[in-house]
């Protein structure tokens, strides 16, 4: 048999094509929390809601924008900044496209939850929390962000996991617990769900969609 004893290898773990997940955290926005709650809550006063991904819970039209005042404008403004900053064109300026952003809020009682969804012909989604309710670790509402591959990998072996560039197994899923004033911003292609919140105080957040288009 040949001696290959003397051959070397070397290898390293690149993560390659990454999902852009933007956290940000809003601090000293006490009156900007007030004047969205006080916002959501006369409107829901004042319209029965929509049925969209929300089971067991309230989801405004999609015009909070106009309804919301300036807390809103606010919100939306810094989504959309975000959005720009973490987009590029291989030709241009992204800011110099057509962009457009619409909203709405949800509010989460007890039992309420989110089915899977992702938000077609979008580009970017966010969600803006304004209260997330009870905090406690069985309370539930976490926001579920998939990963897209690892419906592959279970095909093959439930219990496959692939090793990232950190050198963790990867799971096919992440679930994010949210603090007031917390932004998340994520590809509109991406599935996502909010577990089963099994607090009392009702969780408020604004979800958004976020376009862009050749002007």
């Amino acid at each position: 048999m040949a001696d290959y004893s003397d051959v070397k290898i070397s290898a390293e773990l690149n993560g390659l094509f990454a999902t852009t997940i933007v956290y940000s955290r809003f601090t000293a926005c006490e009156g900007l929390i007030a004047d969205l709650k006080s916002a959501i809550h006369k409107r829901r006063a004042e319209h029965s809601g929509l049925a969209r991904s929300n089971i067991g819970g309230w989801h405004s039209d999609t015009k909070m924008r106009e309804w919301g005042g300036d807390a809103a404008q606010f919100v939306a403004d810094k989504a959309l900044a975000m959005a720009k900053k973490v987009t590029s064109l291989d030709n241009g300026d992204a800011t110099a496209l057509d962009w457009s952003l619409y909203m709405w809020a949800n509010i989460l009682p007890k039992g309420g939850l989110n089915k899977t969804h992702l938000h077609p012909g979008q580009l970017w989604a966010a969600v803006f929390y304004v209260d997330p309710g009870d905090t406690a670790d069985d309370a539930g509402g976490e926001l579920i962000l998939e990963d897209p591959r690892f419906p592959m990998t279970h095909m093959r072996l439930n219990s496959l996991r692939v090793m990232g560039a950190d050198g963790v197994p990867q799971n096919g899923e992440t679930r994010l617990r949210p603090n007031v004033g917390d932004l998340i911003l994520f590809p509109a292609w991406l599935r996502h769900s909010v577990e089963r919140y099994n607090g009392t105080r009702e969780r408020i957040s604004i979800a958004m969609n976020i376009d862009a288009k050749p002007q």
